[in-house]
């Protein structure tokens, strides 16, 4: 730990073995240079974490390990002070070409910092890892080692393992490609126990670093929110004469109402993705995202929110009325053409992919000629629940999409009979959704404020399940 007491970590290893992805998804900066290339860091560089304007840890990205034979060599030929030995053999090696890189990465250990090894447990145990493991040791200073399988292969762990335990405070298998967001509070839990007087500083780094992912899961069911109430409001009205075909007119008004929608909630998608720092790289879905289908394909109703009873049981519609419900749950949103003054004009149904409809429209005359066409806003609670579904979705993708991971693995998924949340949802997280549509809908400013509250509580207990579950969300076969 350096001088301002603010905990740094140099994160060293052989060439190739996954620095880089860890430093990337411990720091959640996504502009840590990852590539499958070995020597790609040759200047060490600091990828400081800052919350709420205070940097609170550092994390150092090393080039790898050049020469470790004979570094291992003159240090052990040396006697001493571990930090003077150090001081010594970079003084002594600082304009050798052949260990530029063994300098580089020694320099600020020497400075104080700990230790974090990283090597790719999918490979055996070297002569060349045991060579870097001593140095390391002889170091004297606070270290852990990661295991970071970059493949599926595990049957070298134990072994690494059991040299681990020989050169090292502490280990963890860590998948920096993969690693959600408890596994990294818990390697951070880890880290604390490295050495006992940093312990107090990694404390308070842990509890900013939780408190920071409250904040935003508080910020993205905010979103969430905004966009639902957005969404379940919206509708465009557009003017037509005797020279304008209706029927054009009216298909066209579906076509942008549809297109309206995605555009609506492709910003809150964007927020949320940029609320947990994916901003610069080009952060891609699962190939078998459910999230890769349109908002108002066929297969997205068919797989997201809720069952046609559990829907007439969220509204509470009982009698007579369960078969019309049932109906309009399993057919989806209507079109109807209104007169201003309400009544109906015709049939006017229209679909939208697969049969699908979408929203209400009516028709209202003008004082001067001509009529205006409405669409909009949607009336099926069904719609909350699909949006919904997406939103929770895509928080579940991208906080899992590690910072330092650069694709997906393109691996099929059986199509269950649905693969959102809401479906899983007991009757208490139907009914605050049911009022915060209910309340949207009538427009009732006092019943709002008391239901959105709700329901920003609720989708906050949804996004800490999602973060601490290992399920994966919303894939669906091909």
């Amino acid at each position: 730990m350096i001088g301002d007491s603010i905990p740094e970590f140099a994160i060293v290893g052989h060439p190739n073995e996954g620095k880089s992805a860890v430093v990337s998804t411990l720091a959640e900066d996504d502009t840590v240079r990852v590539t499958p290339y070995p020597g790609e860091t040759v200047v060490c560089q600091t990828f400081p974490v800052v919350i709420d304007g205070k940097e609170i840890i550092r994390f150092i990205d090393t080039p790898g390990f050049q020469n470790p034979k004979r570094t291992l060599k003159w240090i052990k030929d040396q006697h001493g002070d571990p930090v003077r030995v150090l001081s010594a053999y970079l003084e002594a090696h600082a304009r050798k070409p052949d260990f530029k890189d063994d300098c580089g990465l020694l320099e600020p250990i020497a400075a104080g910092a700990g230790i974090i090894y990283v090597v790719d447990g999918s490979r055996p145990v070297r002569n060349v890892d045991l060579a870097e493991m001593e140095i390391l040791r002889l170091t004297g200073r606070p270290r852990m080692a990661i295991i970071n399988c970059k493949e599926n292969e595990t049957a070298y762990i134990e072994t690494w393992k059991r040299e681990f335990r020989k050169h090292f405070n502490a280990l963890r298998v860590f998948n920096a490609n993969r690693a959600t967001y408890a596994e990294r509070i818990e390697l951070l839990e880890t880290l604390k126990g490295i050495d006992q007087d940093w312990g107090p500083a990694l404390e308070k780094v842990i509890a900013a670093f939780k408190a920071d992912w409250e904040q935003r899961n508080i910020q993205t069911a905010h979103i969430i929110c905004d966009m639902l109430e957005t969404c379940v409001t919206y509708f465009i009205v557009r003017s037509f004469t005797e020279r304008t075909s209706e029927k054009d007119l009216r298909e066209r008004l579906q076509r942008e109402y549809a297109a309206s929608i995605e555009k609506i909630e492709q910003k809150a998608h964007q927020k949320i993705r940029s609320l947990f720092k994916h901003n610069i790289f080009n952060y891609a879905l699962p190939a078998h995202s459910l999230l890769n289908e349109a908002l108002f394909s066929k297969k997205t109703w068919q797989f997201l929110g809720l069952a046609p009873r559990q829907l007439i049981a969220a509204v509470g519609i009982t009698g007579g009325a369960v078969g019309a419900a049932l109906d309009l749950a399993a057919g989806g949103l209507t079109f109807g053409i209104f007169t201003a003054a309400g009544g109906l004009l015709g049939a006017g149904w229209a679909a939208l992919g697969g049969g699908r409809r979408l929203a209400r429209m009516k028709v209202v005359g003008l004082p001067l000629g001509g009529e205006q066409i409405q669409v909009g806003p949607m009336e099926n609670i069904q719609f909350v629940y699909v949006l919904l579904d997406r939103a929770l979705i895509f928080y579940s993708h991208v906080i899992n999409w590690a910072h330092g991971r650069r694709d997906y693995p393109h691996k099929g998924a059986d199509a269950p009979v649905k693969a959102g949340l809401a479906f899983e949802w007991d009757d208490r997280r139907r009914k605050v959704c049911h009022a915060f549509y209910t309340a949207v809908r009538r427009h009732d400013d006092e019943q709002k404020a008391v239901s959105r509250k709700a329901l920003i509580e609720m989708i906050q207990e949804v996004l800490l399940e999602i973060s601490r579950s290992e399920k994966t969300y919303g894939m669906v076969g091909r």
